[in-house]
């Protein structure tokens, strides 16, 4: 059973949680000093398997600058490649790798109707007659 102090306080292995890269870890635990924050809105996880550390996508710099702002320029590039304001407002607003729906594929236009076709309609051949 955690002790008491780990319902309130942020600990050492709330702490790793926070920065563990894998899936079930991510995005959890915010809380600096008090966890009961996490635990109010839901973003509490506790430590149930050994965490793996670092970026969830390599960044291939060690420049602090860069490291330090790398994730907000990414999403600068997503909201000038939005093609409307509510992709645009789900880039920066919904959670980190949201993507829209991608639209069902269209089916393809018929080809335009050929110059001097037959009245029984453009690109078909005419039937075959028996002999």
């Amino acid at each position: 059973p955690a002790a008491p102090v780990e319902f309130v306080f942020n600990t050492p292995s709330h702490h790793r949680v926070h920065h563990a890269s894998q899936g079930g870890y991510l995005d959890r635990n915010f809380g600096g000093i008090l966890i009961v924050w996490d635990r109010l809105f839901r973003s509490f996880v506790p430590e149930t398997r050994r965490p793996v550390f670092g970026l969830t996508k390599n960044i291939d710099t060690y420049n602090p600058l860069r490291v330090a702002t790398h994730e907000y320029a990414a999403i600068a590039r997503d909201v000038a490649a939005a093609r409307d304001w509510r992709e645009r407002a789900g880039r920066v607003f919904r959670g980190p790798g949201w993507a829209p729906a991608v639209p069902p594929a269209e089916e393809p236009a018929a080809p335009p109707a050929e110059a001097g076709a037959a009245s029984h309609g453009a690109g078909e051949r005419e039937p075959e007659r028996a002999v």
